[in-house]
């Protein structure tokens, strides 16, 4: 009878620790070479992050051409010293050198910490305007660069007006608010100057052309002053002893 009773006891117990969650959680085991599903979250890409990556490539776009814009200014402007006609020229290409030489110095390291390279010698358009420019002297020369700055400068004002008005990078944004009104400054400089440089090349060609109508007026023939009459080829004749008729023609 004791037996009985503790066989049944026994069971009894058994059976409730089998149905126990916590027994039974503890011995699920994973069959082998079964992998255990793992949870992954992909975080999608949203509005924000392509808008953040398209900014970035703009301002690295800005940096780029303002350095290469700069680059030009500084190597045209040392030509500008050395082949202009004019002193007004020649003052705005030594301005240009100093201007953009300060300026390309404080983008450099910007550049640097952004990861963009700038461009080091002049290529492409810039090489082109350039080569064309060092084959050109006198007022031919200071009517062309004059006109190329204006061009220029235009182009630069907007670029970095559109850059301190929507840039994205603070330290870009920065940069080019600084420098705009530098640039707006050498905007006026050069529409000025190229109306002085294009005025002085018409006087000039003005007054050669009427320094040779002058020249020519001025003399006749045999190098004669105008008005001058030629010298005559008849010979005179002798005059007659005195008293004696002077034989007829």
């Amino acid at each position: 009878m004791r037996q009985s009773m503790t066989f049944a006891m026994m069971a009894a117990l058994a059976l409730a620790v089998g149905t126990s969650p916590t027994y039974a959680q503890s011995t699920t085991t994973t069959p082998q070479g079964t992998p255990t599903p793992q949870s992954s979250t992909t975080t999608p890409k949203t509005a924000s992050t392509t808008e953040t990556a398209k900014s970035s490539s703009a301002d690295a776009s800005f940096i780029k051409e303002a350095a290469t814009g700069g680059l030009a200014e500084v190597e045209l402007g040392r030509l500008a010293t050395q082949k202009a006609d004019s002193a007004d020229v020649k003052r705005f290409g030594q301005r240009m050198v100093d201007d953009h030489s300060k300026a390309n110095d404080q983008l450099k390291p910007i550049a640097q910490q952004k990861n963009v390279t700038v461009p080091t010698e002049l290529t492409g358009k810039e090489k082109s305007l350039y080569d064309r420019l060092s084959k050109l002297s006198g007022p031919a020369f200071d009517a062309a660069y004059m006109r190329a700055m204006v061009d220029d400068h235009k182009k630069d004002v907007s670029a970095f007006r559109k850059e301190s008005e929507r840039g994205k990078d603070p330290e870009v944004k920065q940069f080019a608010t600084s420098t705009l009104p530098t640039l707006e400054d050498h905007l006026r400089m050069a529409q000025t100057t190229a109306g002085a440089a294009a005025t002085s090349g018409q006087s000039k060609g003005q007054t050669k052309g009427t320094t040779g109508s002058t020249t020519g007026s001025t003399t006749g023939d045999h190098g004669a002053p105008a008005g001058t009459p030629p010298p005559s080829t008849d010979t005179a004749r002798p005059p007659s002893p005195s008293g004696v008729p002077a034989p007829g023609r």
